[in-house]
């Protein structure tokens, strides 16, 4: 398999990137974009690259988004790499720009959870395609996603590397993405485990919830034990995940399917 590296941003010191995982079919393919975890102050390889690969293996075109970190960067930045990687995956030939799902873990899943309710917002004037390529996705896929930025049930680590240790409280209530829902976000499936201690699972029950009520088809998994952080989750309970994730994604663009492994 040929990586391709493709830059965000020009004249960027922090360098953001894609790294695309591209299949060998002639044919334009439903795509990921996978937002690894890591509490927004590193990148997870096993929620990254280890994730990429599997999706490439069961018929997806995946890329893997490095994006800016905390405590040297804070919002809007990361924002702004989701949405330019979005943007572009969407201009690729080798993509159907109407099959694009965001997938993330923990703080990934943060990420991915603020691109599908804050596609257009807070837009970066370096990006030449705002405004002309949208940086909607077409499904969410939430990991143990840490969702609370104001409650009781937030993530003080993915908090404090976000917004600032002094986060102005309107900012951190605009990134709680369970408030943030409307009935223009996409299409959702989340998984969690339920003695997760670090994320607990009442951030995936907030947006779920939060889903149903905006009409939004939602699918939430809880598997009854499992430690923070388990990423495809070989051997374990947990790890059917993968298969219930796509056949969602199946689901969700019925007529031109994306390819459910064997």
């Amino acid at each position: 398999m040929s990586l391709i590296r493709i830059p965000l941003w020009h004249r960027e010191s922090a360098r953001p990137d894609l790294t695309l995982y591209p299949t060998e079919s002639a044919e334009p393919r439903g795509a990921v974009m996978v937002c690894p975890g890591g509490g927004y102050q590193v990148l997870s390889d096993h929620e990254g690259w280890d994730v990429a690969e599997r999706l490439a293996e069961a018929g997806f075109d995946a890329a893997v988004l490095r994006y800016r970190l905390g405590p040297h960067n804070h919002h809007p930045a990361m924002l702004h790499d989701a949405q330019r990687g979005l943007r572009l995956m969407r201009q690729r030939p080798e993509i159907r720009a109407e099959k694009i799902a965001v997938l993330g873990f923990s703080a990934g899943g943060h990420l991915a959870s603020s691109l599908a309710v804050h596609a257009e917002r807070w837009a970066s004037d370096k990006d030449d395609l705002a405004g002309e390529v949208s940086a909607r996705p077409d499904a969410a896929v939430l990991c143990y996603p840490v969702i609370d930025m104001a409650g009781a049930h937030t993530h003080e680590g993915s908090r404090n590397a976000l917004l600032g240790e002094d986060a102005d409280p309107a900012v951190a209530e605009m990134m709680s993405t369970h408030l943030q829902v409307n009935a223009d976000t996409p299409p959702t499936f989340l998984w969690h485990t339920a003695d997760d201690e670090p994320v607990p699972m009442q951030n995936s029950l907030m947006f779920a919830t939060a889903c149903r009520e905006a009409g939004v088809p939602v699918e939430l998994h809880v598997y009854e034990s499992g430690v923070h952080g388990l990423g495809l989750a070989p051997g374990h309970p947990a790890g059917a995940w993968f298969d219930a994730c796509t056949a969602f994604l199946d689901r969700q663009f019925p007529s031109q399917s994306f390819t459910t492994p064997s």
